[in-house]
């Protein structure tokens, strides 16, 4: 990996790490996001009694630990694997092979461009990140603003090649709200009505918020964001502004919800 964190993990932390030596009661490994060396003890291996150490790991294979204690003045990591849960485990194997295809995208670039891929690195890198210190959500953000790479810094052509393959390899997840909307009014302006709380609920959001007719006063409504917290807030803020128009113009306002997925 390019990736190289600056100084120590800290505790709790979970980190990838290569085994590079299994004594008969200790495991040794490479912390691959820091460059450093770590040690899991037998008895943070795995729960209950263990023979030998071999049946539980091997040399060379990467597995996912977490930091117990860090002294560095001596520079010695303690880790653990058994306190490491498959959802965790999941989640930082997939956070890494992310981290992987943004490296990629890197390389690619300065492939292209004719440049030296850790310089490259070292210079795209430094985008403002979240703090996980990874590159892989800032090139999230870029697909998510539009293709804004201006925070990066770079020249023009560089620029423009990392955009394009950031676009083509960068797929946003997206997750979809579905439901159905009644409403229902017997007043002289009830169409009005109907019309004003539906362009109340699509304009919360009109890139992301779109309703069909389906007839006798029902409508589909779909909502489609990058997660489920930005759904959910869309719908909410929706509905409360459509409830307030029927109930002040003594409509009937329901919604059904249809389905959630990804």
């Amino acid at each position: 990996m390019l990736l190289n964190k600056n100084g120590f993990p800290e505790e709790g932390e979970l980190v990838l790490c290569k085994v590079t030596k299994v004594s008969y009661n200790s495991v040794f490994v490479n912390l691959e996001e820091y460059g450093k060396h770590g040690m899991i003890h037998i008895s943070e291996v795995s729960p209950g009694r263990i023979r030998n150490l071999n049946d539980y790991v091997k040399l060379g294979k990467m597995v996912v630990c977490k930091i117990l204690r860090v002294n560095q003045e001596k520079g010695h990591i303690d880790l653990s694997l058994r306190r490491v849960n498959e959802n965790q485990k999941r989640n930082k194997n997939n956070q890494i092979k992310f981290e992987q295809k943004a490296e990629k995208i890197i390389q690619d670039a300065a492939k292209e461009l004719k440049i030296d891929v850790k310089k490259f690195y070292e210079k795209v890198s430094k985008v403002p990140i979240d703090e996980s210190g990874l590159v892989y959500p800032a090139f999230e953000a870029v697909i998510e603003e539009g293709g804004n790479l201006k925070s990066l810094g770079l020249e023009k052509k560089e620029t423009d090649v990392i955009l394009d393959l950031i676009k083509q390899r960068i797929k946003l997840k997206q997750v979809e709200i579905i439901g159905d909307i009644e409403i229902s009014s017997y007043a002289e302006n009830g169409v009005e009505t109907v019309k004003k709380a539906l362009k109340l609920i699509a304009e919360t959001d009109k890139e992301r918020v779109s309703i069909k007719y389906l007839g006798a006063s029902k409508f589909r409504l779909k909502i489609v964001a990058h997660d489920y917290e930005i759904a959910e807030s869309l719908l909410e803020k929706g509905m409360a502004l459509a409830k307030e128009i029927c109930e002040k113009e003594n409509a009937e306002f329901k919604f059904t919800r249809v389905q959630q997925k990804k």
